[in-house]
């Protein structure tokens, strides 16, 4: 299945309209090519970065204050803005998202969702403290155990299938690095 977006209708550099083709330089999918600068602007996946912050036994979820799925459960994540990495990115909506003070940790899982067009990446983060000042996005911040987990309100996939990974991990006491594809 190949992923549907709305197409680029006019050049970023010069505004002048665009026709899909292959272009000149040897590429061979069909890009927006201008007709007037000759740009080629390629479409690719976005990034959403994010945490597995933990104190202990639990990990911290934060219910979603926006859309999609408003009031759902969710783990401290976001889109990776340009001018950061994805390490800095994942901080950065933790802090926003949470409030959260943490020691950044190694990259834990990283999750495809060609459909629509994303890679999920997230972080271990060791919570240095339980208080959490939740930012605008976020309703509520909470601690939970394996078994709290309010499974049903998980927001997203690519958090259900990192956070199946973290407890299994946990469990065993050694921490992997998880690549997952849902299609």
């Amino acid at each position: 299945m190949s992923l549907q977006r709305a197409p680029i209708k006019h050049c970023r550099q010069c505004g002048t309209g665009v026709v899909y083709r292959v272009p000149d330089d040897g590429d061979t999918k069909e890009r927006a090519v201008c007709t007037a600068c000759n740009t080629v602007h390629y479409e690719n996946p976005l990034n959403v970065v994010g945490t597995v912050p933990f104190w202990g036994n639990k990990v911290l979820l934060c219910k979603r204050n926006i859309e999609p799925r408003w009031g759902k459960w969710t783990l401290p994540a976001g889109f990776m803005e340009l001018g950061e990495t994805t390490s800095e990115g994942a901080a950065r909506e933790t802090d926003e998202e949470a409030g959260a003070q943490f020691e950044m940790l190694e990259l834990f899982s990283l999750v495809n969702v060609s459909r629509v067009g994303q890679v999920h990446l997230f972080y271990r983060a060791r919570l240095l403290s339980e208080q959490f000042s939740p930012g605008a996005e976020t309703i509520e911040a909470r601690l939970f155990t394996e078994q709290e987990i309010p499974w049903d309100e998980v927001a997203f996939r690519t958090v259900r299938e990192t956070l199946i990974r973290y407890f299994a991990d946990s469990r065993t006491g050694r921490y992997g690095f998880h690549v997952v594809d849902i299609v």
